[in-house]
């Protein structure tokens, strides 16, 4: 699929030239990871924004991701009306220090939202996101705009063959996923691939029924350049809202990854789980999305 054709396509569908749905056509030969054994970096540390660095080094740096003049979005979870401590959402300090990296990069302009489950002024500032972002220069915390969900084709999507899409998510130059890891209570984790939700409209409550393949379906159309988990604080019941603090672990943990599936697998191990107990990785990994055997995954401690 020729990724600018499908951009105008979106464009047309947008301006009201194009009557059909932009169309998303993606083979089996593209989804296919190229390297054998994808990396992930994984960082013990209690200083997140030394640690979001030091996790992003044997990757290459934030610069092998961005490039100069990049439109680039920055993915967290904001879903919940949740302070950090409850481990609801991606801690604000890890969104903060990615933002950051990405305009070292040298990023013309960072932009971070998410379509939230609960009232989106109480999940952006009490989750402590927007914020931690007042000030920085170059950045947009904007809340989603309903009218720019697109409709899009999925035309190898086996469970879902079109859904609406946000189009900023779509048009980025490079798109990084920060989710947080935690227990959810259908999807039994939420971490990099269950992320995708904050950028789709619809009835997103029918994503839920055959949840591991609707995920991975969704997730051929927005590939992230990064996925960057945190884990500094995971919840382990009662996700994925949660509210007590029992249920929270601290880990001061963080994972990187430039392969989602790899990312989501080893950050499943956090909660004494295996990859193939997760119906979206199952799926993902099963379309060629990335890797999920452990045994396949370089994992870089630093």
């Amino acid at each position: 699929m020729d990724r600018r054709d499908f951009l105008r396509q979106v464009a047309k569908w947008t301006a009201g030239t194009l009557l059909a749905s932009p169309i998303f056509n993606i083979t089996p030969e593209l989804l296919a990871a190229e390297r054998p054994f994808p990396r992930v970096a994984i960082g013990t540390g209690n200083e997140i924004t030394t640690l979001v660095e030091r996790v992003l080094a044997p990757l290459g740096g934030m610069k092998t991701f961005v490039n100069p003049g990049n439109r680039v979005v920055v993915k967290p979870n904001i879903g919940w009306d949740r302070s950090p401590e409850q481990a609801a959402d991606t801690h604000p300090e890890v969104v903060k220090a990615v933002v950051a990296l990405a305009l070292a990069a040298g990023a013309k302009e960072v932009l971070v939202f998410d379509n939230t489950c609960n009232e989106e002024r109480r999940c952006y500032h009490q989750s402590g996101i927007k914020p931690a972002l007042a000030g920085m220069k170059n950045v947009r915390c904007d809340y989603i705009d309903k009218r720019k969900f697109v409709p899009v084709d999925i035309s190898k999507g086996k469970s879902i063959h079109n859904w609406l899409f946000y189009r900023d998510a779509l048009e980025a130059d490079c798109y990084i996923n920060v989710p947080i890891a935690k227990h959810h209570s259908l999807a039994r984790l939420t971490i990099g691939l269950k992320n995708i939700m904050g950028v789709i409209g619809g009835h997103r409550g029918e994503i839920h029924q055959n949840i591991g393949q609707n995920l991975a379906d969704l997730n051929t159309v927005i590939r992230p350049a990064l996925t960057i988990v945190d884990a500094t604080r995971i919840l382990l019941r009662n996700g994925p809202q949660g509210g007590s603090l029992r249920d929270v672990k601290v880990l001061n943990t963080i994972l990187a990854s430039a392969d989602i599936v790899a990312a989501d697998a080893v950050a499943t191990t956090l909660f004494g789980l295996n990859p193939t107990d997760i119906p979206a990785t199952r799926a993902a990994a099963a379309m060629g999305l990335g890797e999920m055997n452990l045994a396949r995954i370089e994992q870089i401690r630093v």
